[in-house]
């Protein structure tokens, strides 16, 4: 048996309450697993109990970590799932929490798609990075194409960039560094040339 040697009254800032136990354990639990399995100072456990309350505490820190996570940023259920077992929740918890989110409709794969390509549309990006946004956030390939239809033309952006990077025609290298940043950001080779040669600036760019 295992016995609950102690109880905190409050909450720490996550919202836990510290459990002491007269193994020397020291659990940190939220108020749902302390209320649904009635836990009290004094109180004895036997050996199912207490895998009974790992397993309560497990599924309700994987559920509590997930609503954050979704809270601070759009994740796709796949990404979700990554990041809660790479913050120590078992494979089993966060497949359930990913799971007892979709059924509250929190998560959706779709829309995190629309708003990862509209973010990059807004931040002056190509196709190119969109695409490598949306597989980063591993949101199946079965939302890309709906995501990025309509993917508008980025020429006035790229000439934009140009124009703010490159403060001497003159000198080469500064021209390669604007050349290769707009790579970086997902711009074709073929628009970056093109835009170029409409301000005039092809040959100060020399490939290496």
């Amino acid at each position: 048996m295992t016995r609950i040697d102690s109880l905190a009254s409050k909450p720490d800032r996550a919202g836990r309450f510290l459990v002491k136990l007269s193994d020397g354990q020291a659990l940190r639990l939220y108020r749902q697993t302390v209320e649904d399995l009635g836990l009290y100072p004094g109180l004895e456990l036997t050996d199912s109990q207490m895998e009974q309350l790992l397993e309560h505490a497990g599924q309700t820190s994987a559920k509590m970590r997930a609503v954050r996570i979704v809270s601070a940023a759009s994740v796709s259920k796949d990404d979700l799932q990554r990041r809660l077992v790479q913050k120590g929740e078992s494979p089993q918890q966060a497949k359930e929490a990913v799971a007892w989110l979709s059924e509250l409709q929190l998560l959706d794969d779709a829309q995190v798609a629309r708003q990862t390509v509209q973010s990059c549309i807004a931040k002056g990006y190509g196709i190119a990075r969109a695409k490598q946004a949306l597989y980063e956030k591993r949101i199946p390939k079965a939302h890309w194409e709906a995501a990025l239809a309509g993917y508008p033309d980025q020429r006035e952006k790229v000439l934009a960039f140009l124009k703010s990077k490159i403060t001497s025609r003159e000198d080469p290298r500064e021209v390669k560094r604007a050349v290769d940043a707009l790579i970086r950001r997902g711009h074709s080779y073929s628009l970056v040339r093109s835009c170029l040669e409409q301000l005039e600036l092809s040959n100060s760019f020399r490939e290496e």
